[in-house]
């Protein structure tokens, strides 16, 4: 039996930190065909170096941490998900080659203090 590619749907939203710190999202709800690349894009303003995270929020679950760098020019990667933090662009893209139907979630990007991230603070929660 054959079934054709259920469309993925991935909505994004943002939050920022503190002090006036914000990240920038221009994309909404999104739907993608299986097997489509994924690109949210996630620009930061702040005037420190911020810790840079992907959240995901699964249908009737909680937000889970997906990516966290804190440092300039990390390649994270994790589950297909991968994101550079590119200081000079002030950008945390987050890409998936193909998205699969279990994609479908909340994708959230946040920005935090890495004084707070590298001294032993809790970690970063929404």
């Amino acid at each position: 039996m054959n079934f054709a590619p259920g469309p993925v749907i991935v909505l994004v939203l943002m939050f920022g930190g503190s002090k006036g710190d914000s990240v920038i999202q221009t994309e909404g709800q999104m739907t993608l065909s299986e097997g489509s690349s994924l690109t949210v894009n996630c620009s930061y303003e702040t005037l420190q170096y911020p810790a840079l995270f992907w959240y995901v929020q699964y249908p009737g679950e909680g937000p889970q941490l997906l990516l966290k760098a804190v440092k300039a020019n990390d390649k994270i990667i994790n589950k297909d998900f991968e994101a550079t933090y590119d200081q000079e662009t002030t950008s945390f893209h987050l890409v998936k080659a193909s998205v699969q139907e279990s994609d479908t979630a909340v994708y959230y990007c946040a920005l935090g203090d890495t004084v707070a991230e590298t001294a032993g603070g809790a970690e970063h929660k929404l």
